[in-house]
């Protein structure tokens, strides 16, 4: 009989060991497991994997991550070593995790990421020999499983080629998972499953967006990176459709009526919505009735409806450059729940009886009934202000039936108005808020959406004036509330001090600028900080040292723990002015109307949920604006390639000077290596590149000419060609 020769088994080696008995030993912390009882629950049966365990669990004792507690027997050492956190990744393909109770991010190499992407939340293990890098040991939860790119495809499968520079894989796509997509069309893919030995993970297209470049498609596309909704549910639109919206005498009766007191208000001059409105009264006492009337939104939308289920998905509206994304359908954010002019409505409004110091001495809370009876621009508005003359502007409509509303009421209202809102303004400042008037870039789009000018909105008098009178509503509910006890469950808006690292780094950045700041304590860091936003106005570093300032800034967020609000100066804060546009206002409405009547205080967990979500919503929404204003930036100069430009140098990196252009704050990139006549090195302490040869210095706020080099829409992305220095301009022609 011929022997047979013995199959030899393929050894089949478990990818990512050291994570996976690290994953068991922390799910399992208080007990001790050894190399046997790892394997069986790996569910390994064969002897080299066996043997690959004994060695692992060696090595990870020697590194001193794990224990062996006696011979052959291991456990977790102790939750020191072990955090949650976000993943940021950078366009390296380097990340860092975010935790909340650390002063430092912990990096985290890219061999060491373990499968996570960027906005993961995630488990990371940090080395005990190298200072704050670590290793990710379990992605907890997905930020996001659909992801925009551009379709590759070659006769036996496909990849989503990511545009994002954080995404640092693209999707395979096999042939019968396309939808029907062509190749070089920008599609949305669905992330399926990443096997363990896989570079890619494998999903599927669930929607076509168009072809690169094309106006429509990259809008679409800034909203599905930071996956947001673009049009309503059909069945949502129909739902919002058959509400009552008209003004019933039964409901009247169980609010209070403010008809007959002049109520106006003032939005910029391209609003559609306006979600608040000012009253104003003077009494015989010498003080002024001031009412904050904010739209009733939660009266329409009622809590559990699939139109309520809809607006807190969204959490907030979305401005991009060219379109609103609104939270809402627009038979409610542009007409019912809209103050508009000469039309009554359903409003919710805090009444404060203010004296002539501008300080509160009583004030009222609950749902009202309103008349608006003018609509001011904040242009319109400041003319006022700053005239102080007996007349409106001609397109301001006003009332006519009633000797007792007149123009010269109106303009004495926005007078007092505006001196009241300066009182309360110089006292937040005196008690430490931040006094941030940053420039916004806007646009001049033609009927394509096209842009074909830019301008910079300011904040005057009048957008002060309308700020301080929302602020003081959003403080004094927040009060309200908070200072109840026992303790209710409630919205906060929240801001927390600044880290002192990111101080540093301003301080040390602003003093190449010739600017000092003085971080001994909270108050002088407050006042340092307003001293050098008031310092810079006007000059050309202006919009890079506002940004850098804000970036030092902690970001707000939402949550039912209140710490305050540190930019305002204020211990309460809340969002209750804007419910069109912010599902945060809402769930402040309807909390506080619930203990206006006397219900018990819900559970503040799921409240803490809620608060969380529509900070991430927030985070995406800000993201897809930002990304909107690249995009036409980048448009805008796509017709501008031959121009000179003068600019300041707003970012310095090892491979290239950031630009910003003074006249149309457009940034862009000149690579190091696309500079002629030297090799230039990074000196990272001065933030600066120098010569080689010629020892030439580009600094940090140095102005410099440029030219457009080049224009990517796809990637957002400019690139400019560096003339040089006023002087090497002039000598260069």
């Amino acid at each position: 009989m011929a022997n047979k020769k013995k199959k030899k088994k393929s050894r089949k080696s478990i990818a990512d060991l050291s994570s996976k008995i690290l994953h068991i030993l922390q799910k399992n912390k208080d007990q001790l497991f050894n190399y046997k009882q790892i394997a069986a629950q790996l569910g390994v049966n064969d002897s080299y994997n066996r043997n690959r365990i004994i060695k692992e669990l060696s090595t990870l004792a020697q590194q001193e991550r794990i224990q062996e507690v006696r011979k052959g027997k291991y456990k977790i050492l102790g939750t020191s070593y072990y955090y949650e956190g976000t993943l940021d990744m950078n366009s390296k393909g380097d990340g860092y995790v975010v935790v909340e109770e650390l002063e430092h991010d912990i990096f985290v190499p890219h061999k060491f990421l373990k499968k996570a992407l960027d906005g993961d939340y995630v488990k990371v293990y940090v080395f005990k020999r190298k200072k704050n890098e670590g290793e990710i040991i379990e992605v907890l939860k997905r930020n996001k499983t659909k992801f925009v790119g551009i379709l590759e495809l070659n006769d036996k499968f496909g990849f989503v080629v990511m545009q994002n520079p954080k995404m640092y894989t693209d999707i395979y796509v096999s042939l019968e998972n396309t939808k029907g997509a062509k190749t070089g069309q920008v599609v949305i893919a669905e992330m399926l499953d990443w096997p363990e030995r896989a570079d890619s993970p494998e999903g599927k297209i669930v929607e076509i967006i168009g072809n690169p470049g094309e106006h429509e498609t990259e809008m679409k596309s800034i909203l599905a990176e930071n996956s947001l909704p673009t049009d309503f549910p059909k069945v949502v639109e129909d739902f919002a459709k058959k509400i009552d919206t008209s003004i019933k005498e039964s409901e009247i009766k169980k609010r209070r009526d403010m008809r007959q007191t002049l109520t106006f208000t003032i939005d910029p001059k391209d609003a559609k919505d306006f979600d608040d409105a000012l009253s104003f009264k003077k009494l015989d006492s010498g003080n002024y009735e001031i009412g904050i009337h904010i739209a009733d939104v939660s009266h329409y939308v009622q809590k559990g409806s699939i139109l309520d289920d809809e607006a807190f998905e969204r959490a907030t509206s979305i401005y991009l450059v060219d379109r609103v994304v609104p939270m809402l359908p627009e038979v409610l954010s542009n007409f019912a729940c809209s103050l508009r002019p000469q039309e009554e409505k359903y409003t919710f409004s805090a009444v404060f009886q203010i004296n002539e110091d501008a300080e509160v001495v009583d004030q009222w809370f609950g749902r009202t009934v309103t008349y608006s009876d003018a609509r001011f621009a904040y242009e319109e508005a400041q003319h006022v202000i700053e005239t102080k003359q007996n007349h409106i502007p001609k397109d301001i409509s006003i009332k006519e039936e009633g000797a007792y509303k007149t123009s010269d009421e109106i303009v004495d209202a926005i007078i007092i108005l505006d001196e009241l809102a300066k009182k309360m303004r110089a006292r937040r400042m005196a008690n430490g808020a931040i006094s941030f008037d940053k420039v916004e870039v806007k646009f001049h789009l033609d009927e394509a959406n096209n842009p074909i000018g830019v301008y910079f909105k300011t904040s005057e008098d009048a957008n002060k004036l309308i700020e301080e009178f929302m602020l003081l509503a959003n403080k004094k509910v927040a009060e309200f509330i908070g200072k109840k006890t026992p303790k209710k469950t409630f919205v906060y808006r929240c801001h927390d001090e600044p880290n002192e690292d990111k101080l540093a780094s301003l301080e040390s950045l602003v003093n190449k600028f010739g600017y000092k700041l003085n971080l001994k304590d909270r108050k002088s860091v407050s006042s340092s900080l307003n001293f050098l936003l008031k310092e810079v106005k006007g000059k050309k570093e202006q919009n890079l040292v506002d940004t850098l300032t804000v970036r030092t800034m902690s970001k707000a967020y939402y949550s039912t723990n209140n710490i305050g609000h540190y930019g305002l100066a204020f211990d309460y804060y809340s969002h209750f002015t804007s419910p069109i546009r912010r599902y945060p206002d809402v769930m402040a409405h309807r909390l506080l109307q619930d203990y206006i009547d006397k219900k018990a205080s819900p559970e503040q967990e799921a409240y803490e949920k809620a608060c969380n979500h529509c900070s991430n919503m927030e985070n995406f929404a800000t993201n897809a604006e930002r990304d909107s204003i690249k995009y036409m930036q980048v448009k805008f100069m796509q017709d501008h390639k031959d121009e000179i430009f003068l600019g300041v140098i707003s970012g310095v990196t090892e491979w290239g000077i950031y630009v910003e252009i003074e006249s149309n704050k457009c940034e862009g990139m000149v690579r190091t290596r696309d500079i002629q006549g030297d090799y230039y090195e990074f000196d990272q302490e001065n933030y600066a590149i120098v010569g080689r040869k010629t020892k030439r210095v580009y600094q940090l706020g140095d102005e410099v000419y440029v030219k457009v080099k080049n224009t990517d829409l796809v990637k957002r992305q400019l690139d400019f060609e560096l003339i040089g220095t006023e002087a090497e301009y002039k000598n260069s022609k």
